[in-house]
């Protein structure tokens, strides 16, 4: 995956999930985050269900946690290990969002 791919993927993730997660904390939605833009969302979501003693909102909080594990990875990463990594975040990104539903 070249450069170029790898931006559009990044952009596409927080396109696609972005909403969904200012929403659940009561902020914007923000417009073209940058990757770290975007996992600092994902990072308060996370820390906002960190402090929730409801299991399912737990689990959301841990997969949250492994997302912005595989989007950082993916920033720090060969360019061979990206899409690999930044699908894996996807799932967790979603998981994430099925368990707080």
């Amino acid at each position: 995956m070249d450069t170029q791919t790898h931006a559009h993927t990044f952009t596409a993730l927080a396109a696609c999930f972005s909403a969904d997660l200012a929403t659940f904390i009561a902020e914007d939605t923000p417009q073209d985050p940058s990757p770290a833009d975007f996992i600092d969302l994902i990072d308060r979501v996370r820390n906002v269900l960190g402090s929730a003693s409801l299991g399912n909102l737990q689990e959301a909080e841990e997969e949250l946690d492994a997302a912005t594990t595989y989007l950082t990875d993916a920033l720090n990463s060969a360019e061979d290990d990206q899409a690999t990594l930044l699908a894996h975040a996807r799932t967790h990104l979603r998981n994430a969002l099925e368990a707080i539903n």
